[in-house]
């Protein structure tokens, strides 16, 4: 890498992970006063509101004119890396919780690097794949120390959320690739997308993935409970719609055209690496969020990411 510029792309990543923080905590907090569908539906429609917003504000369209398999790609992406693998998440967490899951989930970048190699042509160093090796053992050490000691769950529960949160995990990397190709990378005679474009194209694609899902689980029947707080109802469904459309704005909107600037000015198994470091960055914030306590191990697993982002910094 030479000069400033060079650096951008790895920023990039490392700010998604700080806006997904940030994201997760807003929408722990929203889900457990309206439920976590409501979250996942209001969080999508608010990010296409305000994307759709700033493409207009900065081209003076409505929406990008894309060749049309390129649009193709980045509707797929979309309906891959924000409808069905959130979705598949969401409900690994209901069957083996959200700690087994994140686990699951680190796996994501190694299978970005995969596409990105096999799919994009790419070529990665071999400090490059130190730097992902080190962070990633630094981020399964600390959700393996965050899953601590529980209740054996049921095999036939655990199977499934294991399976699920694996294919949440191969989505994310799948819709991460094909948004860069996408883009325009690894295309003959693709034409160059803006991120900030492509992350609109993403949400809008991904916004009406959630739309069927949502009326089949309304006509199946199924609610998602919020959790019980300390607020009156009413107060309750306000404080909640205020903690999603922060995390609207953090996450969908900010957070994922951070990640799109970063799979663009980045070798794509870097850039997932980068956008991955949430469940370490969130430690601090766990004593408030769960009344848990960090241990060492947790801090060294802290340390040892922190060393791999340095070492994929310097590549």
């Amino acid at each position: 890498m030479n000069g400033f510029e060079g650096y951008i792309g790895p920023l990039a990543g490392l700010a998604t992970s700080v806006l997904w923080t940030l994201t997760a905590i807003c929408f722990t907090a929203g889900g457990r006063r309206i439920g976590s569908t409501a979250v996942n539906l209001i969080r999508l429609f608010v990010a296409v509101v305000l994307l759709g917003g700033t493409y207009f504000f900065r081209t003076g369209g409505l929406f990008p004119s894309i060749p049309a398999d390129q649009l193709w790609l980045l509707g797929v992406s979309g309906m891959l890396g924000l409808t069905l693998c959130d979705q598949a998440l969401f409900t690994a967490f209901i069957s083996i919780g959200p700690r087994r899951s994140l686990l699951v989930m680190t796996t994501s970048p190694l299978f970005a690097l995969l596409f990105g190699v096999g799919f994009l042509g790419e070529g990665v160093s071999f400090p490059a794949v130190v730097g992902i090796i080190v962070t990633l053992s630094g981020v399964m050490w600390v959700v393996l120390e965050r899953v601590g000691e529980e209740d054996p769950s049921d095999r036939t529960h655990l199977l499934k959320g294991l399976s699920l949160a694996l294919f949440a995990s191969v989505a994310q990397a799948a819709g991460a690739m094909m948004s860069k190709k996408g883009m325009g990378h690894g295309m003959d005679q693709g034409v160059t997308i803006d991120p900030q474009a492509a992350t609109y194209v993403r949400m809008t694609f991904g916004a009406a993935g959630m739309i069927p899902i949502a009326l089949f689980a309304r006509f199946r029947g199924r609610k998602t409970r919020a959790l019980k707080s300390g607020e009156t109802g009413g107060n309750r469904r306000l404080s909640g719609l205020g903690f999603t459309l922060m995390g609207s704005v953090v996450g969908p909107y900010l957070g994922v055209w951070m990640s799109l600037v970063a799979f663009n000015l980045a070798p794509i198994g870097v850039a997932q690496t980068l956008c991955s470091l949430a469940p370490v960055l969130i430690l601090p914030f766990v004593p408030y969020l769960d009344g848990e306590r960090v241990g060492k191990r947790a801090v060294l697993g802290a340390v040892a990411a922190v060393a791999g982002t340095a070492i994929l910094f310097f590549v």
